[in-house]
């Protein structure tokens, strides 16, 4: 197989078969679907004009889009067994085209929008009939968070875009898929969690639990509160007030949901702000401290200043002149009310 071609542009690598013979284009598109999703025996058409991968890590996630000619992948016991991804659950969204997944005893029809979720650790079968794009999230089992038999009955089962969390979850995954490699890396993690909570809330439905103010929903909330909150450190006027008016919530309820971090809302925002200063410091050299600090939302350079060195021990001033290419572990920061 030709070796793959990688667009240094964004983390992650980009497969294609543009740049080969028509000869190498079977072999090399079987090998890329098997680099990127696990072993499989794939049936190509001996006519395949084109297929594309992209992959960007989202921390313990893979967000991958494809673009092919129709094929069908088949993932026997063998191959299971011979294969390291295993312990991989994948999230598809069919964005483009029609498909049949069987996994699990069920036979899902697919068409544009659905979405739907499948286990490399059991055989299946993927087939797509015609052209097709999709868009996807590859995490490990334990991320999910669910169980060996509550897992065999959340594949192959579609959630289609005409439904409340169909409608919420497809466009949400999209974007994230689209946007992986422009987000902080915090940022986008956080992001791809949220999906993986919601997913969460999807398979609660499959399996008959009880909806409403559950764990699982929580964490979802508070997981798109964070990444809100990253998304708007600069801003000065980030206050929890603030936040709360945004998500809909009372005061209380935003304080409440933070009791699992450990930390108060104020101090979280704290905590992200002097992250990003930190890294700032060492990356920009000539830029001053106090353009540092307001950078990232400190309105007082000298109210910055003393939040950092009671945080990590120094003073901004002399962290930077350290010259510390593995900076401490946030959970070294020793946080203080701003």
């Amino acid at each position: 197989m030709a070796p793959y071609v990688r667009d240094g542009s964004v983390p992650g690598s980009f497969h294609t078969t543009d740049a080969l013979p028509a000869h190498h284009r079977r072999a090399y598109w079987r090998g890329a679907l098997s680099e990127t999703f696990g072993a499989v025996s794939t049936t190509v058409p001996d006519e395949v004009c084109s297929g594309t991968i992209r992959t960007t890590p989202l921390g313990r996630l893979q967000a991958v889009t494809v673009d092919g000619d129709r094929l069908s992948a088949l993932r026997t016991r063998r191959l299971v067994s011979q294969d390291d991804q295993d312990e991989y659950v994948v999230v598809k969204l069919l964005d483009k085209g029609g498909a049949r997944l069987e996994q699990d005893g069920r036979e899902a029809l697919l068409g544009p929008g659905d979405l739907f979720v499948y286990d490399m650790a059991r055989p299946l079968r993927l087939t797509f009939p015609e052209s097709f794009r999709t868009k996807s999230l590859v995490l490990p089992r334990d991320v999910l968070g669910l169980s060996e038999s509550d897992m065999t009955r959340v594949t192959a089962r579609p959630l289609g875009p005409g439904t409340p969390l169909g409608a919420l979850l497809s466009p949400f995954l999209a974007g994230l898929v689209d946007g992986a490699g422009n987000y902080p890396p915090r940022t986008g993690e956080l992001m791809a969690r949220n999906v993986v909570d919601l997913l969460g809330v999807m398979a609660d439905e499959v399996l008959g639990r009880p909806a409403g103010d559950t764990p699982g929903g929580n964490r979802a909330l508070l997981l798109r509160i964070q990444a809100f909150i990253d998304r708007h450190l600069a801003d000065g006027d980030l206050t929890p007030q603030a936040i709360a008016r945004a998500h809909h919530i009372s005061l209380r309820y935003l304080h409440k949901l933070f009791e699992s971090e450990d930390a108060t809302v104020g101090r979280w925002i704290q905590r992200r702000r002097l992250e990003e200063c930190r890294r700032d410091l060492a990356l920009h050299v000539n830029a001053t401290i106090a353009a540092v600090a307001h950078r990232w939302g400190f309105t007082s350079a000298a109210h910055f200043s003393r939040v950092f060195r009671a945080a990590y021990g120094m003073a901004p001033r002399e962290w930077r002149g350290a010259q510390d290419p593995t900076p401490r572990a946030r959970s070294s920061a020793r946080l203080v009310d701003a």
